[in-house]
């Protein structure tokens, strides 16, 4: 990762922290401090400020972060010392009155830790302070997704030239996650979804032995994390059997309203009007009580990440973000059809990332 583009990160997140009155972030969510440093590691925490930024590890990082965070003021804790007695060092050397820290991260026990050994200084909780900068991603983030978007494109191509109809789900799960790593991808972006018939009914189905054969449709929800952590989403169906009718509307139900949604999207656009424009299309085919969960969500260093695209959502979509979009429509006993994509917000609209053929026709195997 650049160190531009790091350095921009940290500028704009001193920048608010002096906004909310505080010296300094405590970092105590891993993602966070990838973002923020570039170092990809875990058990370790970064002290951010305009004074100081401070990242706090171990020795079995040490090469590591010299080699992703060249630069980085780096606290190396012994390994005879706790966190807690490497923060305390940390802090008081920083003389610092008043920090903010992760509230939806940090935990009583820790916190009760921090105000006992620093009483000097007034902790301040800060909610999703990092995540808010994390939705609006920059250049990089951009192309990395791309990549991870490249990845998840040709492992899937592999999976469509090799499924056969006594593979079983998890079989299936299996070979995806190996193309897409043979593409590059450091791993699969998520535990792959990969259901037959009756259980693509199951939103976040997990693969069984379920051999693919039993049933004449298949749904894959999949996706890859490229070297540097960031990650796609997608979801396309297979069909090997023949198509009945009942399978053709509800497919052709769930593609109206995905590329409808898609076609809103657009900065100054609220997610839930995103997420309303997919689900008056289901509600008028008869089918809404059967898209049961929210429209998308954004990617990032986190398969599930801000922005949300949901009924309640009145966040305004802002160029650079990437959200997923992927309605559904799950028939107990019969299964269940969804179609996903990822979108980049754009200055004048948006850009769909994906590019798998999604026509009802290209579906058949």
């Amino acid at each position: 990762m650049s160190k531009d583009y790091i350095a921009a990160r940290q500028k704009k997140l001193n920048s608010l922290l002096k906004r909310m009155g505080v010296e300094a972030l405590l970092v105590t969510s891993e993602t966070n401090v990838t973002y923020l440093t570039g170092f990809g590691g875990d058990s370790s925490y970064l002290l951010i400020g305009k004074a100081q930024t401070v990242l706090i590890s171990d020795a079995r990082y040490t090469i590591q972060i010299e080699e992703e965070c060249p630069g980085l003021d780096v606290y190396i804790r012994p390994s005879t010392e706790s966190m807690t007695t490497a923060l305390e060092k940390v802090l008081k050397k920083a003389h610092l009155e008043k920090v903010g820290f992760e509230s939806h991260v940090v935990t009583c026990s820790l916190l009760d830790s921090l105000s006992g050994i620093t009483p000097a200084i007034q902790w301040t909780p800060l909610d999703s302070f990092v995540e808010e900068l994390r939705m609006v991603k920059d250049a990089s983030e951009i192309e990395e997704t791309r990549k991870a978007v490249q990845q998840a494109q040709q492992g899937f191509g592999v999976l469509r030239a090799i499924l056969t109809k006594d593979m079983t789900e998890l079989q299936g799960a299996h070979e995806l996650e190996h193309a897409m790593r043979r593409f590059g991808a450091r791993q699969a972006a998520f535990d792959p979804i990969v259901a037959a018939g009756e259980r693509a009914a199951l939103p976040h189905a997990i693969p069984s032995e379920k051999r693919i054969g039993e049933s004449p449709f298949l749904l894959v929800d999949w996706g890859a994390m490229t070297q540097k952590g960031y990650r796609s989403d997608l979801t396309r169906m297979i069909i090997h059997g023949r198509p009945t009718s009942k399978l053709e509307k509800v497919y052709n139900t769930v593609l109206k309203a995905q590329c409808a949604a898609i076609e809103a999207i657009g900065p100054g656009v609220t997610c839930k009007k995103v997420d309303s424009v997919a689900r008056k299309i289901i509600d008028k085919a008869g089918f809404g009580k059967y898209f049961s969960h929210g429209l998308g969500h954004g990617i990032g260093l986190d398969i599930h990440e801000g922005p949300r695209l949901g009924a309640n959502q009145s966040t305004e979509l802002k160029p650079g973000m990437i959200v997923t979009v992927e309605p559904g429509i799950y028939l107990s006993g019969w299964g269940g059809v969804r179609i996903e994509d990822d979108v980049l917000v754009t200055r004048d609209g948006h850009e769909t990332l994906t590019s798998v053929p999604k026509e009802f026709e290209s579906s058949l195997l």
